[in-house]
């Protein structure tokens, strides 16, 4: 018996036969070396927005923090558990990271789940509802705008997330300070499941563009 699901297996077996046996010298660099990545990818959980597939990144190009709806909370020094803070203070302490990206997308749940404040609660915990309430302003605004439909509401509120989380890292000293130094660079972007469209934020307008592609 397998102590793992077996397609699981069959993908590692894959691995071991094809992209490890054609990078085994950068896995055993970084092995050797440790990380380095110059930019940080804070996304959603969603099994459909993989960065490392939709950035083409190889082993140790992207240092990785996936949440319910690529949420950055506020900075909260208060004793309490904060993973997704825990993984920025690394990125920007430790590895020295460039660029934070937070990359939202299309169809997500979690935006889903804050726009539909009348959904019951998954456990008796409601873990995603309080998670959720970090945008639960921008929230109760787009679900009573009437002149749009769901669809919509829910890409506006995909997108508006996006720079919710932006404005919330730079309420932590360690980036507020390194990017007035120019020395990290916060980027938002939302990717369209459904298409492959990928669409970056101006920095300037807050507007999300299409990139110009080469």
């Amino acid at each position: 018996m397998s102590h793992l699901p077996d397609h699981l297996l069959a993908g590692y077996r894959n691995f071991m036969t094809g992209r490890y046996l054609t990078e085994s010298g950068r896995y055993r660099e970084l092995a050797r070396e440790g990380q380095a990545p110059e930019t940080m990818i804070v996304a959603c959980c969603d099994s459909r927005a993989a960065p490392e597939a939709i950035f083409d990144a190889g082993p140790g190009e992207l240092f990785v923090l996936r949440n319910v709806g690529n949420l950055v909370p506020p900075y909260a020094p208060d004793g309490e558990f904060h993973s997704t803070s825990a993984a920025l203070e690394f990125a920007v302490q430790s590895l020295k990271v460039k660029n934070i990206v937070v990359m939202g997308h299309g169809r997500c749940g979690g935006i889903r789940a804050a726009l539909d404040t009348n959904s019951a609660p998954l456990s008796p915990g409601d873990f995603i509802g309080k998670w959720m309430s970090l945008i639960a302003p921008a929230a109760e605004t787009v679900s009573s705008s009437t002149f749009m439909t769901a669809s919509e509401r829910q890409t506006a509120l995909e997108r508006i997330s996006i720079r919710y989380s932006i404005a919330n890292l730079r309420t932590f000293p360690c980036v507020s300070i390194l990017e007035g130094k120019g020395r990290l660079s916060l980027h938002g972007a939302w990717f369209d499941i459904s298409t492959g469209e990928l669409w970056v934020m101006n920095k300037e307008t807050g507007d999300f563009e299409r990139p110009e592609m080469a």
